[in-house]
């Protein structure tokens, strides 16, 4: 028996090598965006959004994760997207207003970001 590090525990579950229920892959996300593996947790969390219904609340913890990863690996459009969908579910999300306006910022939309980061500082105290 091989023994895997936790890193590739979650590698191996992401490829479809251990249990694969939408809470593992969840909880896999988590630990992939702990690690900083961003890129892997945005596609886990992609695929996790497009197998599960949309209840509402439930998924707004998936798409602002989803949202960060994306962010953070750089895929700014893709953060964007995502952050506004979030925000056309919970228009009151701190946290999705500051990923819009932080991602606005680094494309150079200086005065399209600021709106959100208002929001963000107003809703959550979220300093800009």
């Amino acid at each position: 028996m091989t023994d895997f590090t936790p890193f590739e525990d979650l590698l191996r579950g992401h490829a479809g090598l251990l249990e694969d229920t939408a809470h593992d892959r969840w909880v896999r996300a988590q630990a992939l965006f702990e690690e900083r593996a961003y890129r892997e947790a945005a596609v886990l969390l992609k695929e996790l959004l497009s197998e599960v219904d949309d209840v509402g609340h439930e998924l707004t913890d998936v798409r602002l994760l989803l949202a960060r990863s994306l962010y953070h690996s750089a895929q700014l459009d893709g953060a964007i997207r995502v952050a506004t969908e979030l925000l056309e579910h919970d228009p009151n999300e701190p946290y999705a207003h500051l990923l819009v306006g932080r991602a606005l910022q680094r494309k150079g939309r200086r005065d399209e970001a600021q709106p959100h980061l208002r929001l963000a500082e107003l809703l959550g105290g979220y300093q800009i």
